[in-house]
C-alpha cells in the first residue's frame, strides 16, 4: 500500500478565529501553531503546508503566568555595534500586542521556507474586530486546564 500524499488541490483550508483574552501566551501559541501546521488533520504531511488560516482577536488581553510579565524581555539587534535592544514584555504588549503573539507562534513553527508560508496564514488583531468576516471563520475553543 502506498503512502498518501495530498496534492495542492486536495488540501481544504478552513478559517479559525481565536479569542486571546485571558489566555496564557504559550498555550495559545502552541494551539495556533498546531492549526497553522495542519497537525489536526488526518492528511498532515511534514513537508507540505496543509494548515488552516487562523485569526487571533483580543491580542492585547493575552496574559503570562507567574512573574514572567515582569521578567520576560524581547531581544533585537540592529547589526551595528551597540545596537542591542531589550524590550520588556509590558512595553511590547502596550505598543504592539499583535507582535507578542506573532513572535510566540513564530518560535513554534519550522525555521525554513515552509514555516514562513505557514506564518502568512496567521492574522493577529489587538481588538475584537477583524476584516475576515467574509471567510466565515469558525471559533476555535482552546482546551481548558481544568482548574
Amino acid at each position: 500500500m502506498k503512502t498518501y500524499t495530498p496534492r495542492k488541490g486536495d488540501i481544504q483550508r478552513k478559517w479559525w478565529v481565536v479569542d486571546a483574552a485571558g489566555q496564557p501566551l504559550g498555550r495559545l501559541a502552541t494551539e495556533v501553531a498546531r492549526i497553522l501546521r495542519g497537525k489536526h488533520k488526518p492528511q498532515y504531511t511534514p513537508f507540505l503546508d496543509t494548515g488552516d488560516h487562523v485569526v487571533v482577536i483580543n491580542a492585547s488581553g493575552v496574559m503570562l503566568t507567574g512573574n514572567k510579565a515582569d521578567s520576560k524581555t524581547y531581544f533585537r539587534h540592529s547589526g551595528y555595534m551597540g545596537g542591542e535592544r531589550h524590550i520588556p514584555f509590558r512595553t511590547m504588549q502596550e505598543r504592539h500586542p499583535e507582535r507578542v503573539i506573532e513572535l510566540a507562534v513564530k518560535g513554534m513553527l519550522p525555521k525554513n521556507a515552509l514555516g514562513r508560508t505557514m506564518r502568512k496564514k496567521l492574522r493577529v488583531y489587538a481588538g475584537d474586530e477583524h476584516p475576515h468576516v467574509g471567510q466565515d471563520p469558525q471559533p476555535l475553543t482552546l482546551p481548558s486546564r481544568g482548574n
